[in-house]
């Protein structure tokens, strides 16, 4: 009987295990990909710069930024990322339907040049990086980061390109790996979390609306559309086949919050990382991601540095393809072109082709008397300019029974997206004030 008992019992502990198992293949999270990935590309080196340079100009005083743009931000990609599954159709695509052509041409060809030049800010610090952690030269390390990301996204179809861009995500633990190497007090971390002290001056606002304008970008919008349209794999839209609604929809919500909120803390953890280390040293001034690493390693020691800078390498491995991206399914929908990362790229040469040109065109400003900080610079002007009223066009979409039918974004996603309108408006209007 004992031996009887034995077995039943491993059968029913097989049986939950199984049940268990089943289960965890159904959830959500089993199936993130668009938002955990957008979330990740948010935090491309260039973003850690700003990140940085809060964190060593204001120490812990700018840590409040977080938790006030993981709602705004989150609730904007739901909606592009919404408007994707829905429909059937990308961002670009859905304006050219619904709005007058003027307003689609002001945004394709302001986030073109905006993304080219926030390439070549980005492969600029991965070279850097890679001088300093391998000792090899930043142009050739450029070089070969540069044709690496094209020939992943021009040879390598999208269902397996995104499983490389999914573990590439895992770079960003390493700013939370960070703060294990350094101390950390965390009673007054939490306490200028909610309760900063700041002088209302220039320089707070510049470093404010710089990270507002870093963490909610025109690029991520196209890309989270364009890849929900990609994850559909041939499935009819939500709009035409409304039985999937509710599982689809509810896998969105997972992705998208889940995704942000990986983003936001980490960009939480590289304020904070910079500020206890930095800011404390009396290091004020960070003008690229490279430099913060460099910067951290007498202070934190050869470990957290190392860590550092193979975040910013990861973390470029997957923002330079969504800019790249985004550009190119923004244009091609624009055009009515072939467009996918699914596609061969003689089946959508003009879709490859934006790719191609804008990773190249980032390429090239490295060797021209440009700095990559100045390219970065006037990507953040474009995108200031562009976001409030593509944000306006997200939110009139993501409300619209005639484009969204009964699937219309609900009232508090609604609100979110019109707060962060205004906070954008109020950021870019103090960005683009002389002085």
């Amino acid at each position: 009987m004992g031996i009887i008992d034995d077995n039943i019992s491993a059968v029913l502990r097989r049986g939950k295990l199984s049940s268990l198992l089943g289960r965890l293949k159904e959830h959500p999270l089993a199936r993130v990909g668009p938002g955990l990935i957008t979330g990740v590309a948010d935090d491309d080196p260039s973003g850690i710069a700003t990140y940085s340079q809060a964190g060593a100009q204001f120490g812990l005083n700018m840590l409040w930024t977080m938790p006030l743009c993981f709602p705004l931000m989150a609730a904007v990609q739901s909606m592009c990322g919404r408007i994707g599954r829905v429909t059937g159709k990308g961002l670009a695509a859905n304006i050219k339907a619904f709005f007058p052509p003027f307003v689609l041409k002001f945004v394709v060809v302001l986030l073109l040049v905006a993304n080219t030049l926030n390439i070549a800010a980005d492969i600029a610090a991965m070279g850097e990086v890679a001088e300093l952690v391998t000792g090899m030269n930043r142009h050739l390390a450029t070089l070969f980061f540069t044709f690496g990301t094209l020939v992943l996204q021009v040879l390598v179809p999208y269902h397996r390109y995104v499983n490389f861009l999914k573990w590439l995500t895992l770079s960003l633990l390493a700013y939370a790996a960070v703060l294990f190497t350094v101390h950390v007090p965390w009673s007054e971390v939490a306490l200028r979390t909610v309760w900063p002290r700041l002088s209302m001056n220039a320089e707070t606002a510049t470093v404010a609306v710089a990270i507002f304008g870093t963490t909610i970008s025109p690029y991520l919008f196209f890309w989270q559309a364009s890849e929900e349209v990609e994850e559909m794999k041939g499935d009819p839209p939500l709009i035409e086949d409304a039985a999937r609604s509710e599982t689809e929809l509810r896998r969105l919500r997972w992705d998208t919050w889940s995704g942000m909120l990986y983003s936001d803390a980490t960009s939480y953890f590289i304020i904070l990382a910079t500020a206890v280390t930095l800011n404390i040293a009396g290091i004020t001034n960070i003008e690229t991601a490279a430099q913060a690493a460099s910067a951290l390693q007498p202070l934190a020691g050869d470990f957290a540095f190392a860590l550092f800078a193979a975040g910013i390498l990861g973390v470029g491995l997957i923002g330079v393809p969504v800019l790249a991206g985004s550009a190119a399914y923004a244009l091609a929908e624009a055009m009515g072109w072939q467009e996918g990362l699914e596609l061969k790229a003689s089946d959508a040469r003009g879709f490859y082709g934006v790719i191609a040109v804008s990773i190249l065109a980032a390429l090239a400003i490295q060797y021209l008397p440009i700095s990559p900080m100045k390219a970065l610079f006037w990507s953040a002007v474009i995108n200031g300019v562009v976001a409030v009223p593509l944000m306006v066009v997200v939110i009139l979409l993501a409300s619209s029974r005639s484009v969204m039918g009964p699937f219309t974004s609900g009232w508090p996603i609604v609100i979110l997206g019109w707060v962060a309108t205004a906070l954008m408006a109020g950021a870019s209007i103090m960005m683009l004030l002389p002085g």
